[in-house]
């Protein structure tokens, strides 16, 4: 029996529960029930057990935690490996959902120590100045929020499905509690005592739920978020659930989707896109024997291709050896059980109207070094479609090894083929043409998620049409759900609040931790350049020495740099210009003259200085001018476990009628304190 993972304990249920068979033998591999689980008691210990936990961790102290749970996840892959087996996972699949699963997972680590403050708010944005003397202002910032992520998660990737939702809402500082689908949660299982034996998280923040819901959708908050993958029709009745609707709980569904690949006009027999097009919908087809939320159901070809298309679909998969995935000349193992075999089953026949079997038999299978009768298998089977535009084409998935291809006459037409998914997960274009590829994509975005283009170029490092990136939004709109998940800082801030703060800038630099334009500054003796990290205070300025900007500065940087613009140069052409109205100084020589009026030249706890954000001249200097700088700390990062950390400094530059004449932010490396 699985046990789930509950209030810090395991929870094994005391009755027979169901059944869970190995999809390629048929054999018993486990069984599942949640019979006598404390469900709201799980909510609850997450909101006060994990909740604290987290939310007292940085951004960074948590994308640490993920990267050792990653480590720690590595290390047990090749258990992870054999179990998949039982799955009916090939090799190669099970990469993609385990691997696939722990690289996720370190994207967010990254990130979050790249992107996001070693602090437990995000700011959002630049502050927006409220009134006119800059005394009352605005700032959006994110905060965690005060309930539990439930992340309820497909059959079809029993690793990856778990691992892609709980790092964006663990960075968050949200505790999690998964709920794997029933027929594969042994492998769910497994990788999550993996977790919880690594001993890197906090207690609370993970808990595991083998088997059904129960009655925990009626104890959900508005703090709460359901994340949910699965079929369309199961994601509109759970969002329709009364407590969701009460209390606006926020609900993120990936569903089901007729996904398209296009092959261009341009892309003919004999190009290395007509190829590329070909590889990628028989690829689509077998990984995961087709039980993917990204594959390739819709094949869009123009029509003095089709013939072509599915010769060359035809001979492909022809070379598909269906199996024993443990078996090294299998290349495509069984669907997750012998029900869902026969869904796809009933979902050809309910497409046999409109399309005709080109490619396999629905019906009959030779599986290698297994018993086609206890297994799960099915041949890959291409269908060609006899109307285009019948109504069963776009609304039902074949969800294993099934593709159709739809022969379009005209791009035009096929953008409209693509719209009548009524919403996907991902599109791809294979074409060479530029125009082409702008009118395809610009006429079907509204209807995905994610788009793809592939040409011979492209294609050299792409990851392919159905696989999603930890950096990129997955969700789509419509039947695919309306929802987004991963994406990034994106996927992150959704399991946070954003809330619009407003005060004064004094005030919000408290709250926030950042100084913010308006705040007050704090000038001392010390040069702030002569502070370690630690005796760094956020306000702490430095106004130097003026510094006047002569003509012969600026023929003097324009002969050194090459920089002879004529605005620099040319005085009748200067004066002729609206914008300067005679010669002026080059932007960067202005920038270079701020760096010697504010920096303290000797040694010092300032390590580098690593670039500048949101630079903007705002209005020109001519020869003449006097100019004064101000640095200002605006905000600090220490490097967990490290030396140093970044500071990011505010920097003014006015000219004698104290006019702002540039302005920018800094960021420098600075070292802590020695030890």
């Amino acid at each position: 029996m699985l046990s789930s993972y509950a209030s810090g304990t395991w929870f094994t249920a005391s009755d027979e529960g169901t059944p869970l068979l190995d999809a390629v033998t048929g054999d018993e591999v486990d069984r599942v029930s949640s019979a006598g689980l404390d469900v709201a008691g799980m909510l609850d210990y997450g909101r006060r057990i994990g909740g604290p936990a987290l939310r007292a961790m940085t951004f960074h102290e948590r994308a640490g935690a993920l990267k050792a749970l990653a480590t720690a996840l590595s290390a047990a892959k090749d258990e992870f490996y054999e179990l998949s087996l039982s799955t009916g996972a090939t090799r190669n699949d099970a990469l993609i959902d385990i691997d696939g699963g722990i690289g996720t997972m370190l994207v967010f680590a990254s990130k979050g120590r790249r992107e996001l403050p070693n602090d437990t708010i995000y700011l959002d944005g630049a502050t927006e100045r409220l009134g006119r003397q800059g005394h009352f202002v605005g700032q959006h910032v994110y905060t965690s929020l005060r309930g539990v992520a439930v992340q309820i998660n497909a059959f079809n990737f029993p690793v990856w499905g778990m691992l892609e939702k709980l790092a964006p809402a663990f960075l968050a500082g949200m505790p999690s509690i998964v709920k794997p689908a029933s027929q594969t949660a042994y492998l769910t299982e497994l990788a999550f005592r993996r977790m919880i034996d690594a001993g890197v998280l906090p207690g609370g923040s993970v808990q595991l739920l083998c088997g059904g819901v129960g009655d925990l959708f009626d104890f959900l908050t508005g703090q709460d978020v359901v994340s949910f993958t699965g079929s369309a029709s199961t994601a509109q009745r759970l969002r329709t659930h009364p407590a969701i609707a009460a209390h606006s709980v926020r609900f993120n569904a990936e569903a089901d989707s007729l996904n398209l690949s296009m092959i261009g006009p341009d892309a003919v027999p004999g190009t290395a896109e007509f190829d590329l097009f070909v590889r990628e919908v028989a690829r689509e087809m077998t990984v995961k024997a087709g039980q993917k939320c990204t594959a390739i159901r819709r094949a869009l070809v123009p029509a003095a291709q089709a013939d072509a298309v599915v010769e060359a679909l035809r001979e492909r998969l022809a070379k598909v050896t269906v199996g024993d995935p443990r078996l090294p000349e299998v290349r495509m193992g069984a669907l997750a059980s012998l029900g869902q075999r026969e869904e796809v089953r009933r979902s050809i026949s309910r497409l046999a109207d409109a399309a005709q079997v080109v490619s396999g038999d629905p019906d009959r299978v030779d599986a290698l070094g297994a018993d086609a009768g206890k297994g799960a298998f099915l041949n890959p089977v291409l269908l060609r479609a006899t109307d285009p535009g019948a109504r069963a084409l776009h609304t039902v998935e074949a969800f294993g090894p099934v593709s159709t291809v739809l022969p379009y006459g005209s791009v035009a037409e096929a953008v409209t083929l693509a719209g009548l998914g009524g919403g996907s997960l991902v599109g791809s274009l294979f074409t060479a043409d530029p125009a082409v590829a702008r009118e395809v994509l610009l006429g079907i975005a509204p209807y995905h998620g994610r788009l793809l283009v592939l040409d011979a170029d492209s294609a050299r490092e792409s990851t392919g049409h159905g696989s999603p990136l930890g950096h990129l939004v997955h969700g789509g709109p419509g039947r695919a759900g309306g929802g987004e998940e991963l994406g990034g800082i994106r996927g992150v801030l959704h399991y946070m609040q954003r809330t619009a703060l407003q005060g004064s800038p004094d005030a919000l630099s408290a709250v926030t931790g950042r100084w913010l334009p308006g705040a007050a500054r704090r000038v001392s003796d010390v040069h702030p350049f002569r502070r370690y990290l630690e005796d760094l205070r956020i306000g702490d300025t430095f106004v130097s020495e003026p510094r006047t900007v002569t003509l012969a500065d600026i023929e003097h940087f324009a002969e050194f740099t090459g920089d002879t613009f004529y605005a620099h140069m040319d005085e009748e052409a200067a004066k002729a210009n609206p914008v300067f109205g005679g010669r002026v100084a080059h932007g960067y020589l202005v920038l270079s003259f701020a760096a010697g009026l504010f920096v303290d030249p000797a040694p010092g706890p300032v390590l580098a200085n690593y670039g500048l954000d949101n630079l903007r001249f705002a209005k020109p200097v001519s020869p003449g001018d006097t100019l004064r700088a101000s640095l200002t700390a605006m905000e600090k990062n220490p490097r967990l476990g490290g030396d140093d950390g970044q500071v990011r400094w505010d920097v003014e530059v006015r000219n004698a009628d104290d006019e702002v004449v540039a302005h920018y932010e800094l960021l420098t490396v600075v070292a802590k304190r020695p030890a």
